[in-house]
């Protein structure tokens, strides 16, 4: 019986033991399935508001789910996109020459013209160019992050591209075979400038700590290999035929000239350097935290178009993908000079821009530039609804960015830098303003809740009533800029009122904004 008693003991000894030494592996595969669970659950919550304007063109082939082995930048990534609140968008490209819009113009032009605009690289030299001058403006402005255009609609590359264009158009010659052959890279470094500005503005931005956004264009009108594809001057009989399928929802042939359909090598190659071009921008300038598609290609290269996405995730897997032609598998949304009126539309982050002249390119007109008013007056809307702002402007030929630009968006550093506490790094709050449909007070909090900050468009003279807070008993109340606690008591109805200070002198202009301590 005693031997018995101990064979089971030692087994059960053993038993234990085993169990003791599997533990930790035990526990990891419980905490690892818990955060499969959690990572499969927020996969769920990355979504476009379904009224995107952009997302509506492509909705019908791009699948709404992504597929199961599709992961989204990680929880960390998304939440350094929500700290950025001010950023800017540099359009440039050999356009600057001609102080037109980027690219678009060059659909109406003259079949004479678009060929002496496809030779402006040849003398395209911007010489007063300065990487880390417009690093140092940018940090006067108070911006977090640059986005620029590597290369827009017109297919010029603003990069050192090891990728070559074989076919393009000779708009000279359109009686006969309008396409030609070439071998060039259509870029930067087949101009007299040479230098390559993408590596020269990503080396400045990561020395001065200035978060990177790429814009690249999927679409490319001087290579003939992405023709037919979504508003490609040369045209293609199934892009007639089936024109939603080619990007042309609303189809206009004006200013397009027929040519025959891509051959499968064509395909392949247009594949090839899209892909390639991604690639080296990921791959050859460090760590990039956004990339910002424009435009799209089309349903019948989609799985092409998909798979260089996924590469793109082994490359940087926490880069933030603008979801501008590539749908739910994009980490964030981007409305285009408009500002949604309101919030919690989708937990997707969101980033809106605009103009601040009349055009993303170049203005040349100083009456254009909008107002550092203006600026502020988005910024706060946008960082109350929970969003950012992001605001357009252009350099000329040169690399000069318009004197009346810079003055203002200085103006706006300026102001950043006594009101910056209740915007950088701040989230929305439940209610996100008050004072009707005007919206005169808009509310931003800490991320610790421990701080709530109100922005009030119109200084008020002795009193000001806020029916949305209740401060901490016995906190201050502070008037960002201004050195003195304020006097507070709670209304006879709901909320707070502030007493204003007899010859209190205003610490900025266009917008103020008050700090309140809560429970």
């Amino acid at each position: 019986m005693l031997q018995c008693n101990e064979v089971v003991c030692e087994r059960r000894f053993v038993t234990l033991n085993t169990m003791m030494k599997l533990l930790p592996a035990l526990l990891s595969v419980i905490v690892l399935s818990g955060c499969a669970f959690a990572q499969d659950e927020r996969e769920k919550t990355i979504r476009l508001p379904q009224n995107d304007t952009h997302y509506k063109h492509v909705r019908y082939y791009i699948e709404d789910v992504p597929d199961a082995d599709y992961r989204h930048a990680s929880p960390e990534a998304y939440e350094a996109f929500r700290d950025i609140k001010f950023s800017v968008r540099i359009h440039w490209g050999t356009y600057a020459m001609q102080n037109v819009e980027a690219s678009w113009p060059f659909l109406k032009y003259s079949f004479a013209r678009r060929q002496e605009y496809q030779e402006l690289y040849k003398t395209f030299n911007p010489t007063e160019f300065d990487a880390e001058e417009w690093m140092e403006f940018f940090k006067r402005c108070g911006m977090q992050a640059f986005a620029f255009t590597t290369k827009h609609h017109d297919g010029f590359s603003m990069w050192h591209t090891k990728t070559r264009v074989k076919r393009r158009a000779n708009w000279l010659n359109p009686a006969n075979r309008i396409i030609e052959n070439c071998d060039l890279a259509y870029s930067i470094e087949e101009t007299p400038f040479k230098r390559d500005i993408v590596k020269e503005l990503c080396d400045a931005a990561h020395k001065n700590g200035i978060k990177i956004d790429l814009y690249f264009s999927q679409i490319d009108w001087y290579d003939a290999d992405f023709r037919g594809y979504h508003f490609h001057p040369l045209l293609t009989p199934r892009a007639v035929l089936y024109p939603q399928e080619f990007g042309y929802s609303s189809f206009n042939a004006a200013g397009r000239y027929m040519t025959p359909d891509l051959t499968q090598e064509e395909k392949n190659r247009l594949v090839v350097r899209h892909r390639e071009q991604l690639r080296e921008l990921l791959t050859n300038y460090g760590k990039i935290d956004m990339i910002c598609f424009d435009e799209y290609l089309g349903k019948d290269i989609w799985q092409e178009v998909k798979q260089t996405v996924k590469m793109m995730r082994e490359l940087q897997p926490d880069v933030m993908l603008r979801c501008r032609g590539i749908g739910n598998y994009g980490d964030y949304y981007q409305p285009e000079q408009f500002i949604p009126g309101g919030k919690g539309q989708t937990a997707m982050p969101w980033m809106a821009i605009a103009l601040l002249g009349k055009q993303f390119a170049y203005d040349p007109k100083a009456e254009n530039y909008k107002g550092a008013g203006w600026v502020i007056n988005n910024l706060i809307d946008c960082v109350a609804k929970g969003g950012s702002f992001m605001v357009c402007i252009g350099p000329d030929a040169k690399g000069k960015f318009h004197p009346a630009a810079v003055e203002q968006l200085e103006d706006v550093g300026r102001w950043l830098k006594v009101n910056g506490k209740g915007i950088y790094e701040t989230r929305d709050c439940e209610i996100w303003k008050e004072g009707g449909k005007e919206g005169n007070i808009k509310f931003t909090r800490s991320k610790d809740n421990k701080m709530v900050y109100a922005f009030v468009s119109k200084f008020p003279e002795k009193e000001l009533t806020i029916e949305s807070l209740t401060p901490r008993a016995g906190s201050e109340v502070r008037l960002l800029g201004y050195d003195k606690p304020l006097e507070w008591r709670k209304a006879d109805g709901k909320g707070i009122i502030v007493t204003i200070p007899d010859g209190l002198q205003l610490p900025c202009d266009y917008a103020w904004c008050f700090r309140f301590e809560m429970n």
